[in-house]
């Protein structure tokens, strides 16, 4: 096959005999066979193929990303949070139903005693990834945290006034984790 001729997912692009099967390739019973859409590219140095993509593919966090999620669970010392972007990749979102957490001890830089008061279910949260292996969440710097919530009681986004938020419907004040952003739409 020529270089840079365009392939899709299954196609051959070679034999286990001739290359090293690389990235966007796998090798099955001696053949080397595209795993996404892309172009041939052949390394002549290491004698490797793999497919440069040309699709747009989805992002996955890696340690240092900022990330935005919504809390979908709270467990004694653990936030669970379902993950849908990346900063810097708005444009799509992570692949599959990522799961995170966020342990008490990575909330903020002071003594958390109940994490119920910093998340809420289904509030909206920026973290930054902290550690990939285990998906490890932190909220401790000042620009993380939640940017929306709703009353635990009646479900109406909660609105700030001060450094508390108040839901506008039953006026019940409620306490969170607040990224700078909060409200804003900022991400």
């Amino acid at each position: 096959m020529p270089e840079g001729e365009f392939v899709i997912p299954g196609d051959m692009i070679g034999t286990s005999e001739e290359f090293i099967p690389g990235k966007g390739t796998y090798e099955d019973k001696g053949n080397i066979y595209a795993v996404t859409t892309g172009r041939v590219v052949y390394n002549k140095k290491d004698r490797s193929v793999s497919v440069e993509p040309v699709t747009n593919i989805p992002p996955t966090p890696k340690e240092g990303d900022i990330v935005i999620g919504r809390v979908t669970d709270i467990k004694g010392s653990v936030a669970l949070v379902e993950l849908s972007r990346i900063k810097g990749h708005l444009d799509r979102e992570i692949a599959g139903n990522m799961q995170a957490a966020i342990h008490i001890s990575n909330v903020k830089d002071s003594y958390v005693q109940d994490l119920s008061r910093e998340f809420g279910y289904q509030d909206i949260v920026k973290a930054k990834v902290i550690d990939t292996k285990n998906m490890r969440l932190s909220t401790v710097d000042k620009n993380l945290g939640v940017l929306t919530s709703q009353c635990q009681r009646c479900r109406v986004t909660l609105v700030l006034e001060g450094n508390r938020l108040k839901c506008p419907k039953c006026e019940k004040k409620e306490t969170r984790k607040l990224s700078s952003d909060y409200g804003k739409g900022i991400i």
